[in-house]
């Protein structure tokens, strides 16, 4: 897998988000501690605030920002966008006011809602190869998952020494040291629009979004996003719960908790790349979204049944489960997006999988933690449970298997039909008369004009 970081460019990029990573994962525990400064005993309540205020950005920003990216140079869009969130964690240490955390947030998360669809467009640019570009994807994947479990251990470390106000300066260099290694990769040049992409700032704001709706591998990818919600947002928000509540645990518990569900997701990141050489996308991200289910059943099983000797590590071995399957769906996410959007594309469909796949953690995330405060955490799983069937089963169903051939050869040259297109459409240039409609060859696609041959 490492032999991809061979690629200076590709290098240059991964360590600038393991180190941008693990800048956000210090200013995770500061804000933490400045939460309950600001607010004591309310702390939560500001935190949960604010985590509402950082998945409304990433839903808004994300698909204006895919509207204008081809208008702007990649460099300076991801460089612009690392150096406002430097700037908006030097300024955090200084508040004073609640209100200044949600404004201050909702800029940082604006920015990252440019970043980071700009820099997963660029990735398949500068690793057009199938099997460097899955590589990719899985030490992604490991990133995400290592920084979950190395900031909070480096936060801890530096806390010993200094108080927390100095973390949001590790931070800030972490977002200046992403900006640097930005600069310092050479960057291809973005593809051309396609022709007779519609023009207005609202239809270029949503072009993603529509390519979702019109591609059925990408309508079934909006489900599994939900289905990921719905199992991301249980392990997050009720593991303090089941830890401190109802096992009457230490703390450290909690970070047990989280670490094997990071621990069976990296797993699978190590595994998949060799997997998916011979096993199609559909199976393994459908196959993940099933077990999902599964693991929701079993959950309900530990929630509501009795003795404590076996229900803890069931548990466990249930969040480890989770985070498998999560990994599943997740980690060939970039690789369907890539087949299914032209290159010129890419960045509003990019876009529009960031802001569609936080607008499903906007709906379960407060769905976990106010279900299962107000009626228990048994309804919470069923609650949870119950989202995460119908989205897997709609997954199936809106995934045809015949639409994997048209994903599994991308490449490919192919003869076919459009009889749904108008004879002068811009893609028909040089396409030949057949029946009542228009014959031509080209490498196999699955955008929006292609969705199953």
């Amino acid at each position: 897998m490492l032999t991809v970081l061979r690629n200076r460019t590709y290098r240059h990029l991964f360590t600038a988000q393991v180190v941008a990573l693990t800048g956000t994962g210090l200013a995770t525990v500061a804000l933490s501690l400045l939460a309950y400064d600001l607010a004591g005993g309310d702390a939560g309540e500001v935190l949960g605030t604010a985590l509402a205020i950082k998945m409304v950005a990433y839903v808004l920003i994300a698909p204006v920002i895919g509207a204008f990216a081809d208008r702007l140079p990649r460099r300076s869009l991801m460089v612009g966008a690392d150096l406002i969130r430097a700037g908006v964690a030097l300024c955090l240490p200084f508040v004073g006011q609640v209100w200044q955390v949600y404004v201050l947030v909702f800029l940082l998360q604006s920015a990252s809602a440019a970043f980071t669809p700009a820099f997963q467009a660029v990735i398949p640019a500068v690793l057009p190869k199938e099997r460097d570009y899955t590589q990719a994807l899985s030490l992604s994947r490991l990133a995400y998952d290592l920084e979950s479990l190395f900031s909070p251990a480096l936060a801890g470390l530096m806390l010993t020494v200094m108080t927390y106000n100095w973390l949001f300066t590790g931070t800030m260099l972490g977002f200046v040291g992403s900006a640097a290694l930005v600069v310092s990769a050479a960057l291809p040049k973005p593809a051309p629009a396609p022709a007779g992409r519609p023009g207005g700032v609202y239809a270029k704001a949503t072009a993603g979004s529509r390519l979702f709706f019109h591609v059925p591998q990408l309508r079934s990818l909006l489900a599994l996003n939900l289905a990921v919600a719905a199992a991301s947002a249980m392990v997050t928000v009720n593991s303090v719960v089941y830890a401190r509540g109802v096992f009457g645990l230490s703390p450290g518990a909690v970070s047990l908790a989280l670490g094997v569900y990071g621990a069976g997701s990296m797993t699978v990141a190590l595994l998949l790349p060799r997997a998916l050489d011979r096993v199609p996308d559909r199976s393994v991200m459908l196959g993940g979204a099933l077990l999902l289910v599964v693991v929701f059943a079993g959950v309900g099983v530990i929630t509501t049944g009795q003795g404590e000797n076996w229900r803890w590590p069931a548990l466990l071995v249930a969040w480890t489960a989770f985070g498998a399957a999560c990994s599943m769906v997740l980690t060939p996410t970039g690789r369907l997006i890539r087949r299914s959007a032209p290159p010129g594309e890419r960045t509003a469909a990019f876009a529009a999988q960031f802001s569609l796949s936080h607008s499903c953690w906007l709906l379960t995330y407060p769905l976990a933690g106010w279900l299962g405060g107000a009626a228990g955490l048994g309804w919470a799983v069923v609650a949870l449970g119950t989202i995460a069937l119908a989205a897997a089963v709609g997954a199936v169903r809106l995934w045809p298997a015949r639409a994997t051939t048209a994903t599994a050869d991308a490449g490919t040259v192919v003869e076919h039909e459009h009889s749904d297109l108008a004879p002068d459409h811009p893609h028909l240039v040089g396409a030949r008369a057949s029946g009542a409609g228009r014959r031509h060859s080209h490498k196999l696609a699955a955008d929006a004009l292609h969705a199953v041959h």
